[in-house]
């Protein structure tokens, strides 16, 4: 997942070499962080949040755990 996610998101920013994606797991959901370079928050949030809704639809499709939530929080 954190691939899927680096994947996207790589081809938006400027500063590719800024991304960092974390993951944390609970009993219920897994988290994953992604945080981007200052200049390109904006690129990855997107108009109105656009793009970012955008990338969390494709993530949450793409889960393989069928019992765990799965959250993208972009920072």
């Amino acid at each position: 997942m954190k691939a899927l996610i680096e994947t996207i998101v790589t081809s938006l920013v400027d500063h590719p070499e800024d991304i960092v994606v974390s993951e944390s797991e609970e009993d219920t959901k897994i988290v994953y962080h992604l945080t981007v370079n200052q200049d390109d928050v904006g690129k990855v949030i997107g108009k109105n949040g656009r793009i970012a809704k955008a990338i969390r639809t494709v993530v949450y499709a793409s889960k393989t755990d069928a019992e765990k939530r799965i959250y993208l929080d972009i920072m």
